[in-house]
C-alpha cells in the first residue's frame, strides 16, 4: 500500500487493501470523512504501475478543482482535463473528466472507439456516486458502470445511503467482484444547536446528552401585524453574531433561494467578522483578482466581502464565485451565504454549517428536506486537522417545529433510488453495437431493473391486503350450500322479476283507465311474470335473513378482484418498465427513418452522438435545414431557444426577435408539434424546449455588444445567463464533431462559438 504521511483511519485502509487486490470498492462515508485519500490511493497505484486512472465528477467545477489539486500534487505533465467545455491532455496518466464525459466515452461515438478511450486505464474513481439520485442526470452514472469494462477497477465514493449493500451488490452482478466499505465514522463529529428567536443572544443545544429534544426549545410563533406592522428581528444578524461571539466561524449558511442569499448577506452588512490585517488581504486579493477579470469591478457584492461575508449562487458570474471559494478557503470570508449547490462537494471547509429552514421550495409545492439532503448539508462541518468539533445550527421558523428538527437530525440517510431512462441516444447507441437480445440484456441490468423489487414492493403489500380481503369474503359460508353463483342467479332472477311486475301493473293501470280488458300479449307477460316469482321461491336465498349481507360479500369480492386485476398489470409494467421504454424509443426512431433491421442509418449515427434533453427533437431540426443560411448570431439564439428550458410564466422578455430567428422558430414549432404527437401515442415524454427568453440577448452577445449592456436588458442572475450561454456553445461544438452535419452549418457553428467564447463566458 503507498505509505500517506499520516495514520489512515481503518476504513481507508480496508479500501486501499481492497484495491491493491485487484477488486472493485465501494466506499460509502459521511462527508469530510477522508474518502478523497482512497482515491490517491488508486491514482497512485496506477503512476506505480505505468497504468492511467480517470477521474469522474458530476460538476464541471469539481472536475476543475480536482484538475488543479492533482496538477499541484502530482505534476502538470500526468494531469489531464475532459468536460464539455475543456479538453486539455487528454492522454495524460490521470485524467479528470464530468461524469457524462466517460459515458460518451464507453459509447465510443464522439471520443473515438472504446479501446483507444481506455487503453491502458486500470482504475476509474466515480465520486459522489450517490448522484445517482439526480432526477435529471442520475441514469448516467448507472450506464457508466454497466458499459464500464470488467477489467477496469471502480472505486465509486459515496456519500452515506441506506441501501449501500444494495449498490454493491449490483455493481458486483453487472462488473466485477466488488467489495463494500460503510462507515458512520466522522473524523471530526458534529454539534448541533438551534437558533430560537425568543432568546436571540444565545444558541441552544437542539438534543440533550440521551439525544433528546431540548426542553428549553420553544417553538417560533407566527407574527401577526394589527395596526402598526411588527418590528421583525434581524435573525440572521443575530445568528452570525452568535457564531462570531462563540469563535464558531468559518460558516456556510445554507439557504434555498437566491434572492435570500444575497438579502442575507445585506443585512449582515452592519458586522464586520474581519481584522484590519485580513481586511487589507481581502483588499489586495480582490484588486489583483479583479485586474485579470475586469468585468468584475462593478460588483456591488465587493463591500460585503470586505466584512468577511459572501453570497454564492447559481445566479452569480462563475469568476465572481471563483473569488469567493479562493477567498473562503484563505479564512478569508468568514460566512458565505449559499444554496445547497454549494454542499455537492467543491472544496469549502467550514467550521460551522447553518440550515436556514428544513424545508425548501420545489416545482410542486414546499416540501421537508430528505434526511440526505440535511446529512449531505450538515456534513460541511468541521475542517479535519483543524477543528476537534463541527458546529451545526438549524434555525427556527414558524413552519417548522422543534420536533420536526430533532427527527430528521436523527434520521438515517435515504436509498439510493434508479433515475435509469432510455433515451433515443442511448437506443442507436446499443444498437450500433449490439443485437436486440444483447441490448435488452444490458437494459435489465441497470440498477433499476435490480432494485424493482423494492419498486414493487409497496404494490406487493397493496395486493397482500387485497387477498386477505378477498380470503375473507370467499371464507363466508352459506347455510344453505348455494354457491357465489347460485346466489347471483337468485340475484338475477329477483331483478328481473321486481322490474317486470312493475312494468305489468303499469299496463293494467293504463289499460283500466281505458276501460279496456288486458290483451294476450299482456297476459303472457302476466304469467310470464308469475313464473319468475315461482323460480324466486324454489331459492332459499327467497326467505334467507343473510342474503343481503351474503350479497354484499359477493360485491366487495367482485371489486377486489377488479383491483387486483389492474395490480397485477401495473407490477407486470413495473417489471419491464426500462425495456418498454427502449421499444417505445425505438419505435419511434424506426418510423422516421432513424432506425432500420434494428441498425441506425447514416442519420442514425448522428441521432447517437447528439447529447441533449431530446436528441430525436435537434436531429429533426438539423434534417429539415431550418437552421441553413443564418448568420452566427441568428444560429446562436435559434440554439439558444431550444436549449432554455421552460420558466416561470410570469417571465416574459420585452425584447424583440429578430424577423429571422422569430421566421424559423415557427417552423421548429411544427416540427415539435409532429414529434410531440407521435412521442404521445407511445408514451414518450421526453421534453421539447422552444423558450426565446435569452434569445436576443445572445443575438446581441454574438453582434459584439459590451456585457454590461447585455445584463442591463433582463432582469435575470448574470449566472444564469452565462450558464444559458455555455449550454448553447455546447451544442454549437456539436455541430462542429457529431457527422453528417451540413457543411455550412459546421462553419457557422464554429464562428459562433468564437463569437459567443469571451469574457466572462470563457471563464469556467
Amino acid at each position: 500500500m503507498y505509505e500517506f504521511p499520516f495514520e489512515l483511519d481503518e476504513f481507508q485502509k480496508q479500501a486501499c487493501n481492497f484495491i491493491t487486490e485487484g477488486k472493485s470498492v465501494v466506499v460509502c462515508a459521511p462527508t469530510g470523512a477522508g474518502k478523497t485519500v482512497i482515491a490517491q490511493h488508486a491514482i497512485h497505484c496506477a503512476l506505480q504501475n505505468n497504468k492511467r486512472v480517470f477521474y469522474t465528477t458530476p460538476l464541471k467545477a469539481l472536475s476543475n478543482q480536482k484538475f488543479n489539486d492533482f496538477s499541484e500534487k502530482y505534476g502538470s505533465d500526468k494531469v489531464g482535463l475532459l468536460t464539455g467545455d475543456s479538453s486539455f491532455n487528454r492522454n495524460a496518466q490521470i485524467v479528470v473528466m464530468t461524469t457524462e464525459v466517460f459515458r460518451n466515452m464507453l459509447y465510443g461515438t464522439n471520443f473515438g472507439s472504446v479501446t483507444d478511450n481506455l487503453k491502458d486505464v486500470k482504475y476509474v474513481i466515480l465520486d459522489e456516486v450517490h448522484y445517482m439520485n439526480d432526477e435529471q442526470r442520475g441514469t448516467v452514472w448507472e450506464e457508466s458502470i454497466i458499459y464500464c469494462p470488467t477489467n477496469v477497477q471502480l472505486v465509486a465514493l459515496s456519500a452515506t445511503v441506506a441501501n449501500a449493500d444494495k449498490l454493491t451488490e449490483w455493481i458486483n452482478t453487472v462488473h466485477s467482484k466488488t467489495e463494500l466499505i460503510n462507515t458512520d465514522f466522522r473524523p471530526v463529529p458534529l454539534r448541533f444547536f438551534y437558533f430560537d428567536s425568543s432568546q436571540p443572544n444565545t444558541l441552544l443545544p437542539l438534543l440533550t446528552p440521551n439525544g433528546t429534544l431540548n426542553k428549553k426549545i420553544k417553538p417560533e410563533k407566527k407574527e401577526f401585524k394589527r395596526g402598526k406592522a411588527v418590528q421583525k428581528r434581524n435573525t440572521v444578524k443575530d445568528v452570525v453574531r452568535n457564531l462570531h461571539e462563540k469563535d464558531m466561524l468559518p460558516a456556510i449558511y445554507f439557504t434555498f433561494s437566491r434572492k435570500k442569499c444575497d438579502e442575507q448577506m445585506e443585512k449582515c452588512a452592519s458586522l464586520c467578522l474581519v481584522t484590519k490585517q485580513e481586511q487589507e488581504e481581502i483588499k489586495k486579493i480582490i484588486d489583483e483578482y479583479i485586474a485579470e477579470n475586469p468585468y468584475l469591478y462593478k460588483n456591488k457584492h465587493i463591500e460585503y466581502l470586505l466584512l468577511g461575508v459572501a453570497s454564492h449562487h447559481a445566479g452569480l458570474l462563475p469568476a465572481w464565485k471563483v473569488l469567493v471559494e479562493k477567498l473562503f478557503q484563505k479564512g478569508l470570508i468568514k460566512v458565505v451565504f449559499a444554496t445547497e449547490t454549494l454542499a455537492a462537494g467543491i472544496n469549502m471547509p467550514a467550521r460551522s454549517t447553518v440550515i436556514s429552514s428544513i424545508s425548501k421550495r420545489t416545482d410542486t409545492g414546499h416540501r421537508t428536506l430528505t434526511p440526505s439532503e440535511f446529512l449531505q448539508m450538515s456534513g460541511r462541518a468541521g475542517r479535519r486537522g483543524m477543528d476537534e468539533i463541527g458546529y451545526v445550527t438549524i434555525v427556527g421558523t414558524p413552519f417548522q417545529t422543534p420536533e420536526e428538527v430533532a427527527e430528521l437530525v436523527l434520521s438515517d440517510a435515504n436509498p439510493l433510488e434508479s433515475k435509469f431512462s432510455p433515451s433515443y441516444s442511448m437506443v442507436l447507441n446499443l444498437l450500433q453495437r449490439f443485437s436486440l437480445e444483447e441490448a435488452k440484456e444490458l437494459v435489465l441490468k441497470s440498477f433499476g431493473y435490480f432494485s424493482s423489487n423494492s419498486r414493487i414492493e409497496p404494490l406487493l403489500k397493496i395486493k397482500e391486503i387485497n387477498q386477505e380481503k378477498i380470503d375473507e369474503c370467499n371464507n363466508f359460508t352459506c347455510f344453505c350450500k348455494r354457491t357465489n353463483d347460485d346466489l347471483l342467479e337468485y340475484n338475477k332472477i329477483r331483478e328481473i322479476y321486481v322490474q317486470n311486475r312493475r312494468t305489468f301493473k303499469t299496463i293494467q293501470k293504463q289499460e283500466k283507465k281505458k276501460n279496456r280488458p288486458l290483451s294476450n300479449e299482456a297476459k303472457a307477460f302476466g304469467e310470464q311474470t308469475k313464473k319468475l316469482l315461482s323460480m324466486m321461491h324454489s331459492y332459499e336465498c327467497d326467505t334467507c335473513k343473510l342474503f343481503k349481507k351474503h350479497m354484499k360479500i359477493i360485491d366487495v369480492l367482485n371489486r377486489y378482484n377488479a383491483k387486483q386485476k389492474i395490480l397485477d398489470k401495473e407490477i407486470e409494467k413495473q417489471k419491464d418498465i426500462f425495456w418498454n421504454k427502449f421499444l417505445s424509443h425505438r419505435a419511434v426512431l424506426e418510423e422516421y427513418g432513424y432506425l432500420k433491421d434494428d441498425y441506425p442509418t447514416e442519420k442514425g449515427i448522428t441521432i447517437s452522438q447528439i447529447r441533449s434533453e431530446n436528441e430525436l427533437f435537434l436531429a429533426q431540426i438539423i434534417f429539415s435545414n431550418v437552421l441553413s443560411d443564418l448568420t452566427p448570431a441568428e444560429l446562436a439564439s435559434v440554439i439558444c431557444a431550444i436549449t432554455t428550458e421552460d420558466m416561470r410564466a410570469d417571465l416574459y422578455s420585452q425584447l424583440p426577435l429578430s424577423p429571422n430567428v422569430r421566421k424559423r422558430l415557427n417552423k421548429i414549432k411544427d416540427i415539435r408539434r409532429d414529434l410531440d404527437k407521435k412521442q404521445k401515442s407511445y408514451e414518450i415524454s421526453d421534453p421539447m424546449y422552444i423558450n426565446a427568453y435569452y434569445s436576443p440577448l445572445i443575438e446581441l452577445w454574438a453582434t459584439g455588444s459590451e456585457w454590461d449592456d447585455i445584463i442591463d436588458q433582463i432582469d435575470m442572475g448574470e449566472g444564469d445567463i452565462v450558464r444559458c450561454f455555455k449550454r448553447v456553445i455546447d451544442v454549437l461544438r456539436q455541430f462542429c464533431t457529431i457527422s453528417n452535419i451540413p457543411e455550412d452549418l459546421v462553419f457557422t457553428a464554429r464562428e459562433a462559438i468564437e463569437l459567443i467564447q469571451r469574457s466572462p463566458i470563457d471563464i469556467d
